[in-house]
């Protein structure tokens, strides 16, 4: 993160006993670490922020719920482009200011969507809370979703942890590109991250820990003896095999694209998880995920005959938020929640270092027709 090893950051803040996800996201999107008047200010801009507009949530979320939240979050998005006095601007400082803005809201517009969808879709009741401008955004998630609004600080700087390391990634990665894609041709903030949101929605991006959790559950029924390496290994190369789990043959929170030793994102969170597990009873489900973290790349290389692969950040995050007592459908809007500020970063360099469409070329390998009457065709 601008030169910052993620390790040094996340210790720092451990060492401090502070919540970080604000202080990142100031570093992200400013470039350097804020000092601590610069990043009181931040927080409380962010504060001001999460209030969404008059009516808001009545006309643009209750009106027109959506069975998964991150659609939901995508028009939501591009609603808040009416709500701007000044919208379409592409200096730095209005980008700065709309992305200050969506970092503050997003939170409270996916617990508002999540309630919408409980009431119309899963005939729950619905709960709504008033975000407070006075806590951090991993504080403010646990108090709109959970229906009492109550946490206790461990879960919350859990929660801060993990928004921490899906706050940026590169400019490579799917939803990334996007920003900087839909950025160069000048469109507005609203409606890059909107597209960003529509990327990061897929399974192959944003949706994996939900995949990871599915998986997961077939080897706690497939395998009868969890402490078994020798069963689990077994499993594993059955899914290789399209035998068992989804009929994919992917092993999910395994390999990526970068790295291929070790994720440092997995790491952390695999040392801040071990705790809670055993604090809220998923032991058996923490183990079995370690040994698919110990056990996977053998598996993969003995199956596919591929390069080396390691676990990935969805290995350990989708068990995290359910430890959580966090809805799956929640799990990729909280990446979405993370990644605003990486995006910004993203939209605010391409438009202003790069100034340049982005235009990839394609060649057309088809067989070459001559045109026919439509009697002949």
């Amino acid at each position: 993160y601008r030169g910052y090893n993620v390790y040094d950051l996340i210790h720092g803040l451990e060492q401090e006993n502070r919540f970080g996800f604000e202080e990142i996201g100031y570093l992200l999107m400013c470039g350097k670490l804020p000092s601590r008047r610069q990043l009181a200010e931040f927080q409380h801009t962010i504060g001001l922020e999460r209030a969404l507009p008059d009516n808001f949530t009545e006309d643009m979320i209750m009106r027109a719920p959506s069975r998964d939240i991150m659609n939901k979050l995508a028009s939501a998005t591009l609603a808040l482009y009416s709500y701007d006095a000044n919208p379409d601007e592409t200096t730095v400082e209005n980008i700065m200011r709309q992305g200050i803005s969506l970092m503050a809201k997003f939170p409270v517009i996916i617990s508002h969507a999540y309630q919408a969808k409980r009431r119309y879709f899963d005939n729950d009741s619905m709960f709504l809370h008033v975000p407070d401008p006075n806590r951090s955004t991993a504080e403010n998630i646990l108090h709109l979703i959970r229906p009492t609004g109550e946490f206790n600080d461990d879960e919350a700087k859990l929660l801060d942890r993990c928004l921490i390391l899906h706050a940026e990634h590169g400019g490579g990665n799917n939803s990334s590109f996007t920003v900087r894609v839909t950025s160069s041709s000048g469109t507005d903030t609203y409606s890059a991250i909107s597209a960003a949101i529509g990327s990061l929605k897929g399974p192959k991006h944003g949706g994996a820990n939900h995949k990871v959790m599915e998986m997961l559950g077939y080897i706690m029924e497939g395998v009868k003896d969890h402490s078994d390496d020798t069963e689990i290994a077994a499993f594993l190369r059955r899914i290789l095999r399209k035998e068992a789990g989804d009929g994919s043959g992917l092993i999910y929170g395994m390999g990526h694209a970068v790295y291929t030793k070790s994720d440092p994102r997995a790491v952390i969170l695999r040392r801040n998880a071990e705790h809670l597990a055993v604090e809220k009873g998923f032991e058996d489900e923490f183990r079995v995920l370690c040994a698919v973290e110990r056990l996977g790349p053998d598996a993969v290389r003995e199956v596919k005959g591929t390069k080396d692969v390691c676990a990935n950040v969805d290995l350990f995050s989708g068990l995290i938020y359910n430890m959580l007592g966090i809805s799956e459908d929640i799990y990729t809007p909280l990446f979405a929640i993370a990644r605003v500020p990486g995006w910004c970063a993203h939209r605010v360099e391409e438009v202003i270092f790069a100034n340049r469409i982005i235009r990839p070329a394609y060649k057309y390998l088809g067989v070459r027709q001559k045109y026919k009457p439509i009697e002949e065709r």
